[in-house]
């Protein structure tokens, strides 16, 4: 299969291991490498490739899925949409068991609440239109890869006067979480592997003031085994080079520029906004809120809200496993109190979560 089988032949994979050790030899200290994308996290958990780096070359895993850095009461304010019965709330099927403060939108649909599963924002749309004594509200979690869905289906329930349908938003936005990160000496991350969905969107460009305000190396890489190895290589080359730029190693899928289009349909909708993060706190400007001429479908205006923190569990290091503080396997809860069938926090409930990931791949 083109563009697949062959990124993930062992004898390529070995060479660059080899490369890897190789290149390693002349580092004057050790590196670490922050992806941000939770589907780099659960490939480099399912090929296991830390095992295949030399002792001085180090992954850390960084808020790169959706749903762990979507904050309790963003999952609060969904139960209190469901909680109406006029209302049907149509979500993406990882948020069910996210824990809000004391349930799940998995919990009140089993009591009854009308909670839908789709598997695109327009079939919300279609909801909305077959149901019209009805009022659906999707829930809009995400980064900049699903973001121009939703604004699609916000254009589209406007084409064709919808007037029961709004979006609960909660997309976010991810360069500004990588320059925080950068800036925590704790951290100390010498370069990043960039998240390849996002990229197809928002371009290798993004990462640009990134790279040259902290000087930090960026390679935005595919989620196939020699894809990973690949971006690796490039990160140590730009160390040993003394450089730091902006490299793209997706290039079947990735552009400078990115989508345009995306890009314009993001605008028409969107704009950026302060937003919370689960594990980082308010992040300026690292959010998109629809626009205030576009408020009747946006259900925190329709509804009148109420903006609240929610609880988490306090014994869930959820938030610092987001930040790279923590490995999954130095939380208290992971593989006992906490499973994929039971979880307690955000991090093992999606498939792109990083506990998901160490609980499935690396224990």
């Amino acid at each position: 299969m083109k563009f697949q089988d062959e990124f993930r032949d062992r004898k390529l994979v070995s060479i660059m291991a080899d490369n890897i050790r190789r290149m390693a030899r002349h580092l004057k200290h050790p590196v670490s490498f922050m992806e941000v994308c939770g589907t780099h996290t659960m490939s480099i958990y399912q090929y296991g490739i830390r095992s295949l780096l030399p002792e001085g070359v180090r992954l850390v895993s960084g808020p790169g899925c959706p749903v762990c850095v979507t904050p309790v009461g963003y999952v609060d304010a969904a139960l209190a949409c469901a909680a109406d019965p006029v209302n049907m709330v149509a979500t993406f099927g990882d948020m069910l068991r996210v824990p809000g403060s004391s349930s799940s939108l998995m919990e009140q649909r089993a009591l009854g609440a009308d909670i839908r599963i789709v598997y695109s924002p327009l079939d919300a749309v279609a909801l909305a239109k077959n149901n019209p004594e009805r009022r659906v509200i999707f829930l809009g979690v995400g980064f900049e890869t699903t973001a121009p869905a939703v604004a699609a289906s916000i254009l589209d329930a406007v084409r064709q006067g919808l007037s029961n349908y709004c979006v609960l938003a909660s997309h976010k936005t991810m360069p500004v979480p990588m320059e925080i990160l950068t800036a925590d000496p704790q951290l100390n991350l010498s370069g990043y592997l960039c998240p390849a969905h996002v990229s197809t969107v928002i371009g290798g460009k993004a990462y640009a003031p990134l790279a040259e305000k902290f000087h930090i190396p960026c390679v935005v890489t595919g989620f196939e085994p020699a894809d990973v190895m690949q971006g690796i290589e490039m990160l140590l080359a730009q160390i040993l080079a003394g450089e730091s730029r902006v490299e793209i190693q997706y290039k079947r899928a990735v552009t400078w520029e990115g989508n345009p289009k995306a890009q314009a349909i993001l605008e028409r909708v969107f704009v950026p906004c302060d937003t919370t993060w689960r594990g980082l706190g308010v992040l300026p400007g690292s959010g998109l809120r629809i626009r205030p001429e576009l408020s009747t479908f946006d259900a925190e205006h329709v509804l009148n809200l109420p903006v609240t923190e929610g609880t988490e569990n306090p014994a869930c290091r959820c938030g610092e496993v987001l930040k790279g503080k923590l490995s999954p396997f130095d939380c208290p809860l992971f593989a006992g109190l906490c499973t994929p069938e039971e979880p307690v926090g955000a991090c093992m409930v999606s498939s792109e979560g990083t506990c998901a990931a160490a609980y499935k791949y690396g224990r």
